[in-house]
């Protein structure tokens, strides 16, 4: 996310929720999006900007709301059921070995999910034996420059997510 587009959208009540589908042009070009990968019913499956744990997803909800209960009855279902279908995309497409899904919201009050495949160890010299929660391994670590993903690596991850997504639907 630029500096620019942050300083466009400050005044708006949702930085997650203003998204270039909100513009209009978005939604026609959805797959030429940096980190887009699909559309469901109720939300928008992107890779993550960093990739210490491979595979890292976000799954977005299409609405503003910054609480699951806000959700209906009907659409939370929904977004529950999306959800396991994305994470088990994400499990299948990146070879976790178990998969940790945060709903958090303190920092971006938008309800979206954090799809983490994880692999035994993957905390290396932090953690239990590196295992443990991701907040465990250093945030300066996990959100670094060298984690960082673009091009060729990006365009695959987002195809081996989007052909284990179309196996499930």
């Amino acid at each position: 996310h630029t500096k620019e587009t942050i300083e466009h959208v400050y005044n708006h009540p949702c930085i997650i929720a203003y998204t270039i589908f909100n513009e209009g042009w978005g939604q026609f070009e959805s797959d030429k999006m940096y980190d887009f990968v699909k559309e469901l019913d109720t939300g928008y499956v992107v890779i993550g900007d960093n990739q210490h744990f491979k595979g890292y997803t976000l799954f977005l909800h299409k609405e503003h709301k910054t609480e699951l209960f806000q959700l209906d009855l009907e659409t939370k279902k929904k977004f529950l059921e999306e959800m396991a279908i994305v994470g088990e995309a994400c499990a299948k497409a990146f070879g976790a070995e178990k998969m940790n899904y945060e709903l958090l919201g303190m920092g971006d009050a938008h309800v979206h999910w954090h799809l983490f495949p994880r692999k035994y160890g993957d905390l290396g010299e932090y953690g239990n034996n590196g295992n443990g929660p991701v907040w465990w391994y250093p945030r300066e670590k996990m959100w670094c420059e060298e984690t960082a993903v673009k091009g060729d690596e990006l365009e695959k991850m987002k195809q081996q997510l989007l052909q284990e997504l179309e196996k499930l639907l």
